[in-house]
């Protein structure tokens, strides 16, 4: 099943506790080695960033962003799979990033599976820039998966 974008209302709002099982439903969708519902009822009750992307009332995506002192760092950012390939992803990292501005972060950093390459072409024409690798980073089929470490500097708009 294919969903499209237009003629729909895109909103964000937070994520609450009660929305974690359909979020972890969705990573558990989408990724092979998904979060548990625990970790995002951690990020939640710790405060960090965490908004749904809307379409009308529908969840179809979400990030989760830490901040601490002037820095940010993107933990998770996920577009279900009927909604991807629409332009949704930039939309929520664009929130994401005019987020961590907001809250007085100078630079994000992110990590990201080399095999995702189509999260490390839309980060890099996002204005991430590579910068470090983390060895044996991530699980992965047979062992572990490197990450590749970004960065994008941020300055007021």
């Amino acid at each position: 099943m294919s969903a499209r974008r237009e003629d729909h209302s895109v909103s964000f709002v937070p994520m609450q506790v009660d929305h974690v099982p359909a979020i972890g439903s969705m990573d558990r969708r989408n990724y092979e080695f998904a979060w548990t519902d625990g970790i995002f009822r951690d990020c939640v009750k710790a405060g960090y960033i965490c908004p749904l992307l809307m379409i009308d009332k529908e969840i179809v995506g979400y990030g989760v962003l830490q901040i601490g002192a002037d820095e940010a760092h993107l933990l998770n950012l996920c577009i279900d799979e009927p909604w991807q390939r629409q332009g949704l992803a930039r939309t929520l990292l664009e929130h994401l990033v005019a987020e961590s501005v907001r809250h007085g972060a100078h630079v994000m950093f992110l990590e990201v599976r080399p095999s995702n390459t189509r999260a490390v072409a839309l980060y890099q024409q996002s204005g991430f820039n590579e910068i470090g690798l983390r060895r044996n980073y991530y699980d992965a089929k047979g062992g572990r998966e490197d990450a590749l470490v970004m960065a994008r500097y941020l300055s007021p708009e």
